[in-house]
């Protein structure tokens, strides 16, 4: 590694850090932080607050490796120029887009391991926190109910559904069930109705996840079929949910933190299995597969922004770099909520709504760089 490579590395690190933990804060205070409080006054204990407050990490530092890149950048060149280290190195004959080298490294880098995250990390931590946040409310109010309604699929195909009037995944069991069976014309096969379902974890490898709890009738479709059944495994002839209860807690939220880049692609797959689906839904859920691609690249776009525009004649203060980086920031995330709206209206392909903004900011970085190069 080069002296120059090794000093910019050592000047936008110390920043980074300190930006994902600014931004971090910011966002657990903006979008959790009274949720959790209100758990406290409510009598919920601590180490369950604690628990969530965990969970509630990975998706946030997914989103906030990124945007400290911005901060980083602009606080390392910021005091780089300050110190007029930058004319130093431009007098030796260096151009910028050699200075900007290490920085595209970097970001490059960030945009790994951000993606890392949120695929390995974020989906399991979403799902045990909707799980834990499910437990809470039923705790808070037990005669509150929590129905679901699913689709059952085979190989992309409609092979049945299932209704539940209360959903308890704190305890894995549906209460009061009915599952509507469909032949290969997705006609009605056999009904079932069940007094309790109850999730068995290691059967779900074997397809037989789900079983019986209590009593249960398997009525054939024509009516001349009847059979009762008592605490058992599930039936063969009836079509039964592959889900766990986390995936069921998650199919009923809106959030794509529940979801990795392969699921939420099989989600796709299995909406457009159906034939009642809204376009609308197909083509937002589209536009978020492409953002969980995006949302990491958008670290190279910031730093490739803020190493260039953090140069400065003189030494600016932290919080014209902190003004800088929000703003931008509120301007990328604008543009691309903006972009989703096209895209769910059909008006401009999820991926390139999706990526649109990636492209724009490199190329916005692109000038800057090349006119202060000049």
């Amino acid at each position: 590694m080069k002296k120059l490579d090794r000093l910019i590395f050592v000047e936008i690190v110390g920043p980074w850090v300190f930006g994902v933990a600014m931004f971090t804060l910011l966002i657990m205070a903006g979008q959790y932080l009274f949720a959790l409080t209100d758990y406290l006054v409510q009598g919920i204990p601590p180490a369950t607050v604690l628990e969530l407050t965990g969970l509630y990490m990975p998706g946030i530092i997914a989103k906030t490796f990124p945007m400290a890149v911005l901060l980083a950048t602009l606080l390392g060149f910021g005091r780089l120029s300050g110190d007029s280290e930058i004319v130093a190195i431009r007098a030796g004959g260096i151009s910028l887009f050699r200075i900007m080298q290490p920085v595209a490294i970097f970001a490059l880098g960030i945009a790994i391991l951000s993606f890392a995250v949120d695929e390995l990390l974020v989906p399991a931590a979403a799902r045990e926190s909707e799980a834990i946040k499910a437990s809470i409310a039923k705790t808070l109010d037990v005669k509150s109910v929590n129905p679901i309604s699913q689709p059952i699929m085979r190989d992309g195909s409609l092979v049945g559904q299932i209704v539940a009037q209360d959903f308890v995944p704190g305890s894995m069991t549906m209460r009061g069930v009915t599952v509507v069976s469909y032949d290969k014309d997705r006609k009605p096969l056999f009904y079932m109705h069940a007094d309790e379902l109850v999730f068995d974890p290691t059967e779900i490898k074997s397809g037989q996840g789900w079983r019986i709890r209590g009593k249960a009738q398997l009525l054939s479709a024509d009516g001349q079929n009847r059979l009762e059944i008592s605490n058992g495994a599930w039936p063969e002839n009836v079509a039964g949910p592959t889900q766990t209860p986390t995936d069921l807690l998650a199919s009923k939220t809106n959030s794509m933190d529940n979801f990795s880049l392969t699921q939420l692609g099989e989600k796709i797959q299995t909406l457009k299995a159906q034939k009642d689906v809204e376009p609308t839904r197909i083509r937002n859920l589209q536009f978020f597969y492409w953002n969980k691609i995006a949302l990491p690249l958008s670290a190279l776009v910031y730093g490739l922004l803020g190493a260039p525009l953090g140069i400065r004649g003189h030494r600016a203060s932290t919080a014209s770099g902190f003004a800088l980086s929000i703003g931008i920031i509120f301007g990328y995330i604008t543009l691309a909520n903006l972009l989703n709206v096209y895209s769910m209206g059909g008006l401009l392909p999820a991926f390139v709504a999706s990526l649109a903004p990636v492209g724009i900011g490199l190329i916005a970085s692109g000038v800057i760089i090349w006119r202060r190069n000049a």
